[in-house]
């Protein structure tokens, strides 16, 4: 399986710490949040094998594939 890009993994890690942080203080912004990451993470290139625009950049650098 290929590495996950950074992008996605930050996208990931900010959605759980706003779910944690939810169940302790529950008010719409943290909700709204939530909801925007989410979506973010769902519907993320990565998850249909395309590669990202930093990706793409990483791998004409010659840096590897980056994804």
């Amino acid at each position: 399986m290929r590495p996950m890009p950074t992008d996605l993994a930050h996208c990931l890690e900010a959605r759980q710490s706003a779910y944690r942080q939810l169940a302790t203080r529950p008010c719409t912004s943290l909700r709204r949040e939530l909801i925007r990451l989410s979506t973010t993470g769902l519907f993320h290139p990565y998850w249909e094998g395309r590669l990202t625009t930093a990706a793409r950049s990483a791998m004409y650098a010659g840096r590897g594939t980056g994804s």
